[in-house]
């Protein structure tokens, strides 16, 4: 036994719900800043549930994005994979800029996932256009 193994936790156990939660969390953190739109995206997905986010916010702090990645991935049907990664594709838009480092967390999920950038294009699209407050 390590001399700080006391101090870790163990995650929760992933469900579809948790899946969600966490799935967005990652996105919004992916460019290091987390903006006003992005957790008012957050909220909005999950109903503003308090205990869910904290419960996701512990699952983040014990499993790495590529480790949760595939959990999901075993986890979700296709409905869902395909949900979660809308909601992804909305936070990430929801600031009105596509960063890097958040464009590389999506194509990770969009792989992992089974999807291409050419099979989610439609829906890449809509809610490019759905966050284009500027045509107004």
């Amino acid at each position: 036994m390590g001399l700080f193994d006391a101090f870790k936790t163990t995650p929760p156990a992933l469900t579809p719900r948790l899946a969600l939660a966490v799935g967005l969390l990652f996105m919004v953190g992916a460019d290091g800043q987390v903006e006003q739109e992005e957790i008012g995206q957050l909220r909005s997905v999950v109903g503003g549930d308090q205990e869910l986010i904290q419960t996701a916010l512990k699952y983040l702090r014990g499993v790495k994005y590529e480790q949760f990645l595939t959990d999901a991935a075993a986890l979700l049907n296709n409905e869902q994979k395909l949900c979660l990664l809308i909601n992804m594709a909305d936070s990430l838009l929801s600031d009105g800029r596509a960063e890097l480092s958040e464009q590389q967390v999506f194509g990770k999920a969009l792989a992992q996932f089974g999807f291409s950038e050419e099979s989610f294009k439609g829906y890449f699209d809509t809610i490019s256009l759905k966050n284009n407050r500027s045509i107004f």
